[in-house]
């Protein structure tokens, strides 16, 4: 019997039906890039059109804020921004939310820093307790402590003054929860080598950790930054005179009884919003290089 011979066609369709496959698996990775840089550039303009909305807001005359269908171009009336500037002490309010804003991320950062290596390296009784009981204060409503807050801060005669806004947020949960999961990560090795050449605890805190923690000692300082520039209700509580107030609250100038200077107010939150906004834009790869970097600790 003679072997049956395959027909010579059929490697060229074996080609073809090679080829037609790659070509729809590149097809079908392209069009879901596609269909994923769609979708991010949706998201990005929903996230971006308030910013822009107020910048276009900001540059509009009082009588375009109301008109229908809007002005979604930006206008010229540059006015606004120079009657924004002299309708509030604003030298001052910056002068105070920089203050306000350094000394309260120095001193969570102290606090988070030894709360954290203390939760996470250090070995004692109830250790799991205590951080427990940290994390519950997270479940607390910041409104329902305002009056009790007000009513201590009232007993120690601190009402309208720097430390109102200061010692309160002195401590970070944030900050001693994300120390805690960097140092539950620092090998155990380290610790042991440090301690055999003689190293206490605040020694190899201070020589070893603190080097080791820049990363999330970094995204701590830069979220309590934004967080204490952005505040409003509590110094709007309790303060009561211009020099010890915040950017934040200088802003309620432009709400008044008669109505809202739509305008101004745009204006001024886009001279107020914008340092942050820059800091932010020069630090995001490093806020994220940090978060990464505290919660997957120090390995090898």
């Amino acid at each position: 019997m003679t072997p049956v011979q395959a027909p010579a066609s059929q490697p060229r369709a074996g080609r073809r039906g090679g080829r037609s496959a790659l070509f729809r698996f590149l097809w079908g990775a392209r069009s879901r890039r596609a269909r994923a840089g769609v979708v991010v550039l949706v998201i990005g303009i929903l996230f971006a059109f308030p910013y822009y909305w107020v910048l276009v807001t900001s540059v509009n005359s009082p009588g375009q804020v109301f008109d229908f269908p809007p002005h979604f171009l930006p206008g010229s009336d540059l006015k606004n921004y120079v009657q924004a500037w002299q309708g509030a002490p604003w030298i001052r309010y910056f002068l105070n939310t920089v203050l306000i804003s350094s000394v309260t991320v120095a001193m969570a950062l102290v606090t988070s820093l030894l709360a954290g290596f203390a939760l996470g390296v250090m070995h004692f009784r109830s250790r799991q307790f205590w951080f427990v009981l940290v994390l519950s204060m997270l479940m607390i409503p910041a409104m329902v402590l305002l009056i009790p807050d007000y009513i201590i801060l009232k007993d120690l005669s601190w009402l309208n003054t720097y430390q109102a806004q200061i010692v309160p947020f002195g401590a970070s949960v944030f900050g001693i929860f994300l120390l805690r999961q960097f140092f539950l990560g620092l090998p155990q090795e380290l610790i042991e080598a440090a301690e055999l050449d003689g190293a206490s605890q605040l020694g190899f805190l201070w020589r070893i950790g603190v080097p080791l923690a820049r990363p999330a000692l970094f995204t701590i300082g830069l979220y309590l930054f934004i967080g204490a520039w952005d505040s409003f209700l509590w110094p709007f509580i309790m303060t009561s005179s211009p020099s010890v107030q915040p950017i934040e609250v200088g802003l309620a100038t432009f709400y008044g009884t008669n109505g809202t200077l739509w305008t101004q107010l745009s204006a001024a939150v886009v001279f107020t919003t914008l340092p942050v906004m820059v800091v932010f834009m020069f630090a995001q790869r490093m806020l994220v290089n940090g978060v990464i970097s505290a919660t997957s600790g120090v390995k090898g």
